[in-house]
């Protein structure tokens, strides 16, 4: 076949490089966009930090804090610019071993986070019913770690040299819970390897040791910790404490009888213990004011702390949006650089004049990312009004492509906007995907957010009578009483989202 040459003509689209750094830049949370500042500070020398602040993500101290006016351009603007056991022991450096899986305990309901909602109380952000700013908490000294406070407690106990060593590797094995996280057997057989321990009888003293490290470890404040089960921890917290016939029973059902007890099976329990249900109610009244995590009093707080993107405050009748300076990096071109690249008409200066655009670039879709930010938050805030007013129960329907209609945005550039960006309210800190929620029939022929659902299902949940906890196909009729239309499996799900636990593990013994 001879070879022929044809023209022809096609549409398609194309990214160019811009555009997708401004679409991967839209979806990074404001971590990872601290990172990628940092990288790009590190990889291009035409991009630095506003002398101004002192890091890329500084606040300047000059700058107000205006609630009702966007970020100021001047940041982004480019411009132109084999031994005994024992013995050996008290050599081992401290090390950490694994950790196992264990089930955590559960009273009735837990916590009441859901769907994405993260409150901060202690956020300076946040403001209160008048529209101050609240007080946060004091974040400059470094928080005391559960190891740390151990080892302040085994400084002042007069143990051998290979006791202390001994309680110190059980020190760190610890998890995050205070819990022992490798069993003892396991913990002697590393530790016998690292010494190269080969008799049997140095390893059989080793773990002897570790056994009476453990008890000493147990002795500790906070009560409960180096526990290896949930019942171990709460056995020791109730050990501790005056005995009495309900300490004593509420040791036997931790030991023995605990999972009858998160089921409220009170007749089981009091057939198996021979004892009447006063006291198993006192029994159970001392095993819920035990702490079931030791170490959590010592987790880093810090690491929970969700710094919002956006910051809404009461101004007068109505609301101000802005973002928060504090998240928005602070950068600007080095103008040297730029006027030496400029100074080379020649063509010489071709690899720089990339960077020096690649710079301006970035700066640019970091703008366009923030500006997206504040106009998709702007938008939402103006929906739902009565949210801020009434709370979660007075939410209204809203879908993505409500807001992307409005703003003349694609879908899914309203997706991008609202994962893992958060906005601080006087009601707390949400993520933005939190006020977006489907909608529901009500009798009324309106329609009503699944958010206002699950708040007025939780609402009913805690109004609730103690001994005859509703079930999902009441909260259903209550609902529908109310006009609003729901489901037995929905409330379900409903419920389960908002960990509320089923009716029957919610009833009072």
């Amino acid at each position: 076949m001879k070879p022929t040459l044809q023209v022809r003509l096609s549409q398609h689209l194309a990214l160019t490089p811009q555009l997708q750094q401004s679409i991967r830049l839209l979806q990074l949370s404001t971590l990872e966009l601290h990172q990628e500042v940092e990288q790009m500070l590190e990889a291009n020398p035409f991009l630095e930090v506003d002398e101004d602040s002192g890091t890329a993500f500084d606040a300047p101290a000059e700058r107000p804090q205006a609630a009702d006016s966007a970020p100021a351009r001047d940041d982004f603007d480019g411009g132109d610019g084999g031994g005994d056991g024992a013995d050996n022991l008290a050599e081992v450096s401290a090390q950490e071993f694994g950790t196992t899986e264990r089930e955590d305990w559960e009273n009735g309901t837990e916590g009441d986070d859901f769907d994405g909602i993260r409150e901060t109380p202690g956020a300076g952000s946040a403001t209160d019913a008048d529209g101050e700013a609240a007080e946060g908490q004091e974040r400059g000294a470094p928080a005391l770690s559960l190891q740390d406070h151990l080892r302040d407690q085994l400084a002042g106990m007069r143990l051998s040299a290979d006791d202390l060593a001994a309680v110190q590797v059980l020190i760190e094995s610890l998890d995050g819970d205070g819990y022992l996280a490798d069993s003892l057997e396991e913990i002697a057989e590393q530790l016998a390897e690292m010494l190269s321990l080969g008799s049997a009888d140095a390893r059989e003293e080793l773990a002897d040791r570790l056994q009476c490290a453990l008890k000493w470890l147990q002795s500790m404040e906070p009560l409960g910790v180096g526990a290896r089960s949930l019942p171990e921890c709460l056995t020791l917290q109730l050990a501790a404490g005056p005995d009495c016939p309900a300490r004593q029973l509420a040791i036997l059902i931790c030991e023995q009888h605990l999972e009858l007890l998160a089921r409220r099976d009170i007749k089981r329990l009091g057939a198996l213990t021979s004892a009447d249900d006063d006291l198993i109610r006192d029994a159970q009244t001392l095993i819920v004011a035990c702490e079931p995590k030791p170490g959590r009093p010592f987790s880093n707080a810090e690491s929970n702390i969700v710094v919002p993107d956006v910051v809404v405050k009461r101004s007068g009748r109505g609301l101000k949006v802005a973002l928060n300076p504090d998240v928005m990096p602070k950068l600007r071109i080095n103008d040297l650089y730029a006027q030496a690249v400029r100074g080379q008409r020649n063509g010489s200066a071709g690899g720089l004049s990339g960077r020096l655009q690649e710079a301006r670039w970035f700066m640019k879709n970091i703008q366009q990312r923030f500006d997206t930010i504040l106009r998709v938050s702007t938008a939402i805030v103006e929906r739902q009004k009565s949210f801020f007013t009434h709370g979660a129960i007075a939410m209204k329907p809203l879908v993505l492509r409500e807001i992307a209609d409005e703003l003349g945005l694609h879908e899914s550039t309203i997706s991008r906007v609202t994962t893992a960006k958060y906005m601080a309210t006087p009601m707390g800190t949400y993520e933005l995907k939190y006020f977006f929620g489907s909608s529901l029939n009500t009798e009324a022929g309106g329609n009503a957010s699944s958010t206002a659902v699950r708040a007025l299902i939780q609402q009913l949940v805690a109004a609730e009578d103690a001994a005859k906890p509703l079930s999902d196909s009441q909260l259903s009729q209550m609902l529908d009483e109310q006009g609003i239309q729901v489901a037995r499996r929905t409330v379900a799900k409903y419920r389960e989202a908002l960990k509320i636990a089923p009716a029957n593990l919610r009833k009072a013994m």
